[in-house]
């Protein structure tokens, strides 16, 4: 017999993630992954470390120039990263 109850491919794996606790931890990779595309491959190439923690990314900028620029525009890049994820993963950027 045929189940009515047939749910999409990304419905059911999207649930088996939530369930196993593997949702967050994929997001926050995605989100990682995603500083490149939002700054650039110019600020790109000056990003040497990339991390959360405790809902903060952390990110190591080896230029003291554009490490004073991008703390100036943190929030944005707040905005800009969640919103490329889809989701409120981080409530905060630090550079250091």
């Amino acid at each position: 017999m045929f189940r009515k109850d047939v749910k999409p491919l990304s419905e059911v794996l999207s649930q088996f993630l939530r369930q196993e606790g593997l949702e967050t931890p994929l997001l926050q990779r995605r989100l990682v992954d995603a500083w490149d595309t939002i700054v650039g491959p110019t600020i790109a190439q000056y990003t040497s470390d990339k991390f959360i923690q405790n809902q903060v990314l952390f990110v190591k900028i080896v230029n003291p120039a554009l490490r004073q620029d991008l703390s100036m525009m943190r929030t944005e890049l707040v905005k800009r990263l969640n919103n490329a994820v889809g989701s409120q993963i981080i409530t905060e950027v630090r550079i250091y």
